[in-house]
């Protein structure tokens, strides 16, 4: 199966009928999936699943990092342990990403700010320089020098196609196992049920179609 531009937006539209701003990465989509064998049912939906969620349906491509002292100790309670700390990096986005990526992701340490040059942004959240590092050379991205270029409609679909493919998610959409999906995709189970009733109802419009 292989799925162009109009059906894109026409099964997004179904799924996501208000707001949903995948009109702007759609053409680049359809092209990427052809190359990168999204051809089946469950993968086409997988991906959309994830990234309409990852994207707040395809309106979001950057990581909010603008958390409440509470809500950092909540999110990322490893990094923020004590109230004071939460309080002291509060509402700072960038000193919070320079914190909790920094020292790792191939991140130099929280002062030299490799966790904010190199925050999530793209579809799926390209997060830390080895990301950016291996993608730039696989897909001849001048995105380690140049992050922000991640926020640009198409180099944000090419950079998650990328993902995706690097990790081989392909094969969790094959076996229909959202909850593995959803671990290569975020590491965890966050925002579970949101993505699986996102693929389902993918699967949906997509079977009706195929």
């Amino acid at each position: 199966m292989m799925i162009n531009y109009e059906q894109l937006i026409s099964i997004s539209k179904k799924v996501m009928p208000r707001n949903n701003g995948i009109s702007k990465y759609a053409m680049t989509m359809a092209e990427a999936m052809k190359n990168f064998e999204f051809n089946t049912v469950n993968r086409i939906a997988g991906f959309l699943a994830q990234t309409a969620h990852e994207s707040g349906q395809f309106n979001r491509i950057e990581e909010n990092l603008n958390y409440s002292a509470e809500r950092l100790q909540v999110v990322f309670k490893k990094y923020f342990p004590t109230e004071e700390l939460a309080k002291k990096y509060a509402r700072d986005k960038r000193a919070i990403a320079s914190r909790v990526y920094g020292g790792r992701l191939g991140n130099g340490s929280e002062e030299t700010g490799d966790g904010w040059k190199y925050r999530g942004r793209g579809l799926i959240q390209l997060t830390g320089k080895n990301n950016y590092s291996s993608c730039a050379k696989d897909m001849n991205l001048d995105i380690l020098e140049n992050p922000d270029m991640v926020l640009m409609p198409e180099i944000a679909v090419l950079t998650s196609i990328w993902f995706w493919d690097k990790n081989n998610i392909n094969r969790a959409c094959d076996t229909d196992d959202i909850v593995w999906m959803t671990r290569l995709v975020q590491g965890g189970k966050l925002g579970l049920e949101d993505r699986k009733k996102y693929y389902e109802a993918f699967k949906k419009e997509l079977t009706e179609i195929k």
